[in-house]
């Protein structure tokens, strides 16, 4: 399926027969100004950098917390953590859009970027706990007799340890924020759609389109995912939750 779309974003003409007539590579500059795809990829990445960093302030502080507190009622918040991850962004997506429209952010930019954050600050949460619950508390405590106040304590002693679990999460939420569509499309306006509604769009919106120009913008979306996803598993073991899980069973 994969090859039939990145083979007819460059066909000149596709019809009854088994290959393309001819190959060519205009359907890349007709989509790339037909639908607006620089315009479209700025509002993109200007929403889901600004994603990837408050999920990461909020979600490495959070994890910290629940990786060296035990307090009641810990579990339930684990549970409410997991929550959006378990259930299909639609469940929830509906009565979080209509908050946000009685709010006046739903249609903008701070609407689409608040919606993606109810799944991406658990997840980064969930994926950090392992990485700190990793570093010894000790070490932490002899930092402190040595006179490190907090900031120099995370700047010198946790930040070097969890570099490569921040990486890792930041990552996958960038590939999950290009990638999500549910929450995007409730939320998102005109000025605010990503790549991947603008797709939705080029397909079902009314008028007249070039199929070789809607698989080329299918296919630009395909490698911008690709690209950030193959990132992100350059730094992460994808089997490192397991692992530490068991360990802890073991032990």
């Amino acid at each position: 399926m994969i090859a039939t779309v990145v083979l007819s974003s460059f066909s000149t003409r596709w019809l009854g027969t088994w290959l393309p007539a001819g190959l060519t590579t205009k359907w890349y500059y007709t989509a790339w100004s037909e639908f607006q795809l620089h315009d479209v990829l700025i509002v993109t990445f200007q929403i889901v950098f600004t994603v990837v960093i408050l999920s990461g302030l909020l979600g490495v502080t959070a994890a910290y917390a629940m990786a060296r507190r035990n307090f009641p009622g810990r579990n339930i918040v684990m549970l409410l953590f997991l929550l959006p991850l378990l259930v299909p962004p639609i469940t929830f997506g509906i009565p979080l859009a209509t908050v946000l429209y009685q709010a006046g952010t739903g249609g903008t930019f701070w609407g689409v970027v608040l919606a993606n954050l109810v799944p991406t600050v658990p997840f980064v949460i969930l994926v950090m706990i392992p990485f700190i619950e990793q570093v010894d508390p000790k070490v932490e405590a002899a930092a402190r007799v040595f006179g490190a106040n907090t900031f120099q304590l995370f700047r010198y002693v946790l930040l070097p340890m969890l570099l490569p679990g921040i990486l890792a999460a930041l990552l996958l939420v960038l590939v999950r924020t290009v990638a999500m569509f549910e929450l995007t499309f409730l939320t998102a306006g005109p000025t605010s759609q990503t790549l991947v509604v603008a797709l939705y769009y080029s397909v079902f919106a009314s008028g007249v389109r070039s199929v070789q120009s809607i698989d080329a913008m299918a296919v630009i979306y395909m490698i911008t995912t690709l690209i950030w996803l193959l990132l992100a598993l350059r730094f992460v073991n994808p089997t490192q939750i397991v692992a530490r899980a068991k360990s802890q069973n073991t032990n």
